[in-house]
């Protein structure tokens, strides 16, 4: 009997880009392997097109754009006009108490945003205040979206860069505030393991800045755990 034949041929066909590259054959898209140091050097030479930019690249997108501001871009969605005065920038500082870091002041900003789809894009980034309010340094980042339906209930799906993601529910009190309670509040492996199920309130005051606060269960009672006042830098 003759020895099985291992290598690439017409009766036995390279079947990966691996096996090609191993036995020196053209990989599936019919490009010839290369080395390492091809490979630094074809990248390198990509990077002379892109090298300059960074994000936001969404400018670029065969799709609207996101607005946090009602005169420019799409119409905003009629199905959000009971979250309307939300959508803007706003910034400003704000007071904490966590089991984590204990209480400390914050830096904030705040993006309602819409591409003119049915619901609001939500960001939040927060950075630490030195005791002269300096900052020194990025905190937690938040993100999520904010839909409402014909009956007013607001949802509002939330991803922190700690490790949590949570669900809100709730309804407008009035024009001017939104009140949401937390439905289901899961923390990863690594994430805040103290962090209980919470509650928030969002309203424009009679300066109208938007103030917000964030409480959280502890020994059976909500207790304030994050609330900040944040002025209209845009929209």
């Amino acid at each position: 009997m003759s020895e099985e034949n291992t290598t690439a041929s017409d009766d036995n066909p390279v079947d990966t880009p691996g096996d090609a590259a191993a036995a020196g054959q053209p990989n599936a898209a019919g490009a010839a392997p290369i080395n390492g140091n091809d490979a630094v050097n074809r990248a390198a030479e990509q990077s002379k097109n892109t090298a300059h930019r960074n994000i936001p690249l969404s400018e670029e997108l065969p799709i609207p754009d996101d607005t946090a501001n009602l005169r420019h871009g799409p119409n905003l969605h009629d199905g959000l006009l009971a979250l309307l005065p939300l959508v803007g920038v706003w910034r400003g500082e704000g007071q904490a108490d966590t089991a984590v870091d204990g209480q400390y002041t914050f830096g904030q900003q705040i993006i309602f945003a819409h591409d003119g789809e049915n619901y609001l894009s939500f960001e939040s980034r927060i950075w630490k205040l030195d005791d002269e309010g300096q900052p020194i340094g990025p905190d937690q980042r938040e993100s999520g979206f904010w839909r409402i339906n014909l009956k007013d209930d607001i949802e509002f799906i939330s991803t922190h860069s700690t490790g949590v993601v949570e669900i809100y529910y709730g309804q407008p009190v009035n024009e001017r505030a939104w009140e949401l309670e937390a439905a289901s509040t899961m923390v990863t492996a690594t994430g805040p393991a103290a962090l209980g199920p919470g509650k928030r309130l969002f309203g424009l005051l009679p300066s109208n800045d938007l103030g917000w606060v964030d409480e959280r269960l502890v020994d059976g009672e909500l207790r304030p755990r994050m609330s900040a006042q944040l002025k209209r830098i845009a929209g």
